[in-house]
């Protein structure tokens, strides 16, 4: 609104330099470019991410399996962990020696770590493996891969409007330090003879 309230203002204004103009249209370009072009580069982002992400959802619902698996005993825990969010994340859930079954049907076993508060021989819980057996994360699901392409999203509009303003920014420094240079030679040629008796008349 500022850049259109300033190209109005120096329209038909008889002080109105070039750089003025040229100020004005710069800041009305900006302007339409993050109104218009940052959400669509924020869209396009967020479509390319989902559409990967949902590609990674699939993948990883055909390669991972859930098992069950039964707990053989409790497994000591590592020495404190000063860090809090890590020491934190650990203490929710427990170490353990289980055992299962591979979905290609080989028995399995080994310390994974079990989201129970007090295990115990015997009890079972859900495991996450590969077709081998071999202990993997948890897929991702729909719901976690959307969120992950919207803030991509965000991240790449919030980015273009960075670049958009830093750039506008960059171009107004140099009008303004083109003005300084062009009033310092004016200064240059017209100051020596201000306040001189008899210079210049």
């Amino acid at each position: 609104m500022r850049a259109v309230a300033g190209l109005w203002r120096w329209r038909h204004n008889p002080l109105r330099r070039r750089t003025d103009l040229a100020e004005a249209w710069l800041a009305l370009a900006a302007l339409v470019l993050i109104v218009v072009a940052a959400p669509l580069v924020g869209t396009l982002a967020a479509g390319v991410s989902r559409g990967a992400l949902l590609g990674s959802v699939r993948e990883q619902r055909e390669t991972r399996h859930a098992v069950v698996a039964a707990v053989l005993r409790r497994v000591p825990a590592p020495p404190l962990d000063p860090d809090p969010e890590t020491s934190s994340a650990r203490d929710a859930h427990s170490r353990v020696l289980a055992r299962w079954t591979a979905p290609d049907g080989t028995r399995r076993a080994g310390v994974v770590v079990a989201a129970l508060d007090t295990p115990e021989a015997g009890d079972r819980f859900r495991l996450w493996t590969d077709e081998r057996g071999r202990v993997v994360g948890r897929p991702l699901d729909t719901a976690t891969a959307t969120t992950h392409a919207a803030l991509a999203g965000l991240g790449a509009a919030t980015a273009g409007v960075a670049v958009i303003e830093g750039t506008r920014r960059l171009v107004l420094w140099r009008i303004v330090r083109g003005r300084h240079r062009r009033l310092d030679q004016a200064w240059g040629e017209a100051g020596p003879d201000w306040g001189r008796t008899g210079t210049g008349s």
